[in-house]
């Protein structure tokens, strides 16, 4: 099995304009001046060469028991599930986390080195222990976890720090321990990623990962289904945000969620806009022949909905509250770990590279976003079929019926019947080709051979109905995997057919830009990358 090493982070860059897309230099933590001392010695001593190389790496622990990367992967995917963060937030989080858990592991290896100090904090062989590691790796997990997902700190992570044995409650500098090892190299993640134009912490705008970029709609809002009078978006070619009653009873008016995504950091892409060319001619033009035929294929879909898509379509939303597609597929790596017995090293080696190309997915595909506000389906087919009669999924239980073509509605929950921001190109596409490309560049093969049994009457849009019978999921390839993660947004009405494909190619993009970043800091020759200096309009 290919082990390759990969890992980077960019390094910290000189400060642009907040709107420039592109990578920023951090500002220092709040409140943490010992842990600031610690990272200032440790990068004075990146400036005059110290690195503290020795050799001999130590395995992880016993390989039939889940490793500590692996526990607190799943403390984060337990903390993503009531943080009610968007999928581009998510894939962020979880970079965060588990690029903590890297740096810190990376001073007790003998060539890796962190994203952010480097090989400063390199421990002696005589350290090289598993308990080091694992001492390590948790308290940067949990200083991490703790700040990009607060909500579970004492139903989680308090307990699982317990568990394990430590001390929530050290704030240790000192670089000689594992606990201090940990802390330090986290906050120096945090220290740059606080500022990486993400708006976590409602400083560039009111608000944690509030939009500070100044996008406007180009449309009116419209409400699902459609009322009279009709409102008809100003440009048949933009996005038009929805208005709907959500699952508490509230009205929701969507917002543009992650607007400013295309101006954040990413890990080994250039800049968000970097494989936009490579996107081709972007989406369908209103009045073109295709706007039309994108249209009569989502419509021949909803009509002759079976089972089995329905289900294909419910298993893949990873809509609110859930851990989206970004944790998703890192619920399929540690399916990966456990299948092919990983070390301790193995896994923190494998999530900081599929967490860091999910991260640079994200950003990628909400540059296009951006950049060609894109119509979705509910606003496109109301307006091309309103007034014409159509065969369409009539709602929940109802099956297939005639109505007016401006009351098509998507194989979606009612209280969330399409995400807060364009169509092109596909979140789900791009995050899950990102991914799958992970796994295959790090396993060295495509096998996959993963399934899941959704059981009869388990669905949530037509529950105790759908599927008549239970329904198997199976996947041999991690390709096949992704691909049917974009078909599925497709089945259920969210994305035309040409968005599903750009975002599953923009994934492969950004996942081969990744990989070999992400092994530049695996075998300690990563560079830091030039800054490069781009244009503050999205739209460019």
């Amino acid at each position: 099995m290919l082990r390759s090493k990969l890992p980077s982070t960019t390094a910290p860059s000189n400060l642009r304009s907040r709107e420039s897309c592109g990578h920023s230099e951090g500002f220092p933590l709040e409140n943490l001046s010992r842990l600031l001392t610690a990272i200032a010695t440790t990068r004075l001593l990146i400036a005059f060469g110290c690195s503290f190389l020795f050799t001999d790496r130590v395995a992880a622990g016993p390989a039939h028991q889940p490793s500590v990367a692996i526990q607190w992967s799943t403390a984060a995917l337990h903390g993503l599930s009531d943080a009610k963060l968007s999928a581009p937030m998510v894939s962020r989080a979880l970079a965060i986390v588990h690029a903590c858990m890297y740096d810190a592991w990376a001073a007790y290896d003998e060539r890796a080195i962190g994203t952010q100090l480097r090989g400063a904090l390199r421990r002696p062989d005589s350290e090289r222990t598993p308990a080091n590691k694992e001492k390590a790796i948790s308290y940067a997990a949990f200083r991490a976890l703790e700040d990009v997902l607060p909500a579970d700190t004492d139903s989680v992570y308090i307990p699982l720090m317990k568990q394990l044995g430590y001390d929530s409650k050290d704030h240790s500098s000192d670089i000689e321990t594992p606990e201090g090892i940990g802390n330090v190299a986290c906050g120096a993640v945090l220290e740059f990623r606080h500022h990486d134009k993400s708006n976590q912490l409602g400083d560039l705008a009111q608000g944690p990962y509030s939009d500070w970029s100044g996008y406007t709609t180009i449309n009116p809002p419209a409400t699902v289904p459609v009322h009279f009078p009709f409102v008809k978006p100003m440009n048949p070619d933009h996005w038009q945000p929805l208005t709907y009653t959500d699952s508490t009873g509230s009205l929701v008016l969507q917002m543009f969620a992650g607007a400013q995504w295309c101006f954040v950091t990413p890990f080994a892409l250039s800049r968000g806009e970097e494989f936009r060319e490579a996107l081709g001619p972007g989406p369908a033009k209103y009045g073109s022949r295709e706007y039309q035929q994108q249209a009569e294929e989502l419509i021949a879909l909803s009509a002759g909905l079976t089972d089995r898509q329905k289900m294909i379509s419910e298993y893949w939303a990873d809509g609110p509250y859930t851990e989206q597609p970004p944790g998703h597929w890192l619920r399929f790596a540690q399916f990966v770990s456990v299948r092919d017995h990983h070390t301790l090293d193995d896994d923190v080696r494998m999530f900081f590279a599929l967490t860091n190309a999910m991260l640079d997915a994200g950003i990628a595909a909400w540059d296009a976003k951006r950049a060609y506000d894109s119509v979705r389906p509910i606003t496109a087919i109301s307006l091309l079929y309103r007034g014409k009669k159509i065969r369409a999924w009539g709602g929940p239980g109802k099956g297939t019926v005639e109505m007016d073509g401006s009351q098509w509605l998507p194989y979606q929950l009612a209280t969330f019947p399409t995400p807060p921001f364009p169509d092109y190109v596909s979140g789900h596409s791009t995050y899950s080709a990102a991914a799958a490309r992970i796994l295959i560049l790090w396993t060295g093969i495509e096998h996959f051979s993963e399934s899941v049994t959704l059981p009869a009457g388990s669905s949530k849009i037509e529950p105790g109905v759908t599927p008549a019978k239970p329904i198997t999921l199976k996947w041999e390839t991690f390709t096949e995997a992704a691909d049917e993660a974009g078909m599925s947004r497709r089945y259920g009405g969210i994305h035309f057919t040409r968005a599903d494909l750009a975002g599953r190619q923009l994934g492969r993009l950004v996942a081969d830009k990744v990989w070999p970043k992400a092994q530049s800091y695996f075998d300690g020759t990563a560079n830091p990358q030039p800054v490069e200096q781009v244009s503050a309009n999205p739209n460019r």
